[in-house]
């Protein structure tokens, strides 16, 4: 059961109500501190009233607010698109329903291990990225290479920080490979890894790949996580095949 703490006072110097959730028979205290952390949460509060599907969506809002990668026109991938918070901010930047007269229509693609509730101007798939193939799908759906391949994936949680450090970069390295294969020449990635000392590789390898290779925490991402993003700009295409430093 939640309680709100703290009094209210009408017209100016109202004050923010918090929500005490109290620990109920049988739910682990952690439980109950997750649950009060996101009842408090002003991304989780906003993300509702603004209609999207997670408050993950304001950290690609707040990456492309800086890299300006989702421009009108632009095709993009989602990788692990669940629930679609990421997919529904690309398709206004990006003009997928063409609200914006006069700019560039652009496309949005999601794709998921299981089955995405429809997000309007998005096609989402059933589709394991990393299956033989994929590359080729994703091509087909879009009609030719895309501009940018973003993923907020992670990988399932062992409770073992180390552990779920390798795997999240194991993950991401995986996505990178895929977007070499899909990105136009001058294309975006954009992917959630864990600081943790592992992603020295990941690091050397966009960097040969991408002219400009950023790690940001955006306000949105909660200061006690451990997560960052990789925003690899300017992909070389071709011209990175031959690249051997």
């Amino acid at each position: 059961m939640a309680r709100r703490k703290g009094g209210s006072t009408s017209g100016r110097g109202q004050r923010e109500l918090k929500v005490k959730v109290r620990t109920a028979r049988g739910r682990r205290l952690s439980s109950t501190r997750w649950l009060e952390r996101q009842l408090n949460d002003p991304y989780v509060q906003r993300a509702r009233k603004e209609g999207y599907r997670g408050r993950a969506a304001y950290k690609i809002m707040e990456l492309d607010d800086k890299f300006r990668f989702l421009v009108p026109g632009a095709r993009v991938v989602d990788l692990g698109c669940a629930p679609g918070g990421w997919c529904q901010v690309a398709v206004k930047r990006v003009n997928a329903l063409a609200e914006k007269p006069g700019r560039k229509v652009g496309r949005v693609i999601g794709v998921d291990l299981k089955p995405v509730e429809p997000i309007a101007g998005a096609e989402t798939h059933v589709l394991d990225f990393l299956s033989e193939g994929a590359d080729d799908k994703v091509r087909e759906w879009l009609g030719g290479k895309a501009d940018v391949v973003m993923s907020d994936m992670a990988a399932a949680s062992s409770g073992h920080k180390q552990t779920d450090h390798l795997r999240i970069i194991a993950l991401c390295e995986a996505a990178a490979h895929f977007a070499f294969d899909v990105l136009e020449e001058g294309g975006t990635f954009v992917a959630k890894v864990l600081s943790g000392g592992a992603e020295g590789e990941l690091q050397k390898l966009l960097k040969q790949k991408f002219r400009k290779v950023a790690n940001v925490k955006p306000p949105a991402s909660r200061q006690d996580s451990s997560e960052k993003f990789v925003v690899a700009t300017g992909f070389r295409g071709s011209e990175a095949d031959g690249d051997t430093n």
